[in-house]
């Protein structure tokens, strides 16, 4: 049930802000967000049990996350990790659009993907919408398609939109942003959580003890090539166990 609020050319200092929250079973074996031994260019936290990631920087200034798409569980078959996508276009040389454009769909199981280079920020799904760029806004995405009225996404990006418009953002209030442990009100939770799923998933921070958020990150990546990334990471009983934070200046293309 992750979450991501970004904004996109929205603010006069900074290109690309983003605001995410990783949830996942307490079980699931992760290192936190540090620039890779094996890839030196990429920037972020590691799943270990299929090596990729959730969300991910590079020097570069490329950024991609992804999202499950909340769905009956299904297995047609041998699929490749949703988290391959975010590693495989930080390190790729096509634009965001290209990339998107050569997926296949049914190699994966249901995704939502964000993904910026440059001068484009492109949002793509394998589970009916086509690839397209974005234009310059303040955007949400939990575990459906883009801008799903879900409430947590709704009161999350309009905090994101408040915050812009005081003009002066910076990681620190982002992770604020991202702690809200609030459930939606039961009514608008109803409609929310189909397939008879609990009701503190509907809190844009969850907390129980199988499942939860694992993570929070902030970036900001400037129109003046600078860039900030701050990882702030949880145990199961939602308490705060670490923070992590980066600064680098982009690197050409």
């Amino acid at each position: 049930m992750c979450l991501i609020v970004c904004a996109w050319q929205a603010h006069p200092r900074y290109r690309l802000i983003v605001a995410a929250n990783r949830d996942e079973f307490h079980a699931r074996p992760a290192l936190g967000a540090d620039w890779w031994t094996d890839q030196p260019t990429v920037l972020a936290g590691r799943d270990l049990q299929a090596g990729g990631s959730w969300l991910a920087v590079s020097r570069s200034g490329r950024f991609a996350t992804v999202t499950n798409y909340r769905e009956h569980p299904h297995t047609p078959g041998q699929l490749h990790s949703r988290g391959d996508l975010v590693t495989r276009f930080v390190t790729a040389g096509n634009t965001p659009l290209q990339f998107a454009d050569s997926l296949v769909g049914d190699q994966y199981a249901g995704f939502s993907l964000l993904a910026s280079a440059g001068d484009s920020l492109v949002y793509a799904s394998n589970r009916g919408d086509l690839p397209r760029a974005l234009p310059a806004g303040v955007y949400g995405l939990s575990n459906a398609t883009l801008d799903s009225p879900w409430p947590k996404l709704l009161r999350s990006r309009e905090r994101l939109r408040r915050l812009l418009r005081n003009d002066k953002p910076n990681t620190t209030k982002l992770l604020s942003l991202l702690s809200d442990r609030t459930p939606a009100d039961a009514g608008e939770a109803a409609a929310d959580l189909r397939y008879s799923l609990p009701h503190f998933l509907s809190s844009p921070f969850v907390v129980s003890h199988d499942y939860g958020t694992r993570c929070s990150t902030a970036i900001m990546i400037g129109h003046d090539g600078s860039a900030s990334f701050s990882e702030c990471r949880f145990d199961r009983d939602g308490t705060f166990v670490g923070r992590s934070d980066f600064e680098f200046e982009l690197e050409p293309r």
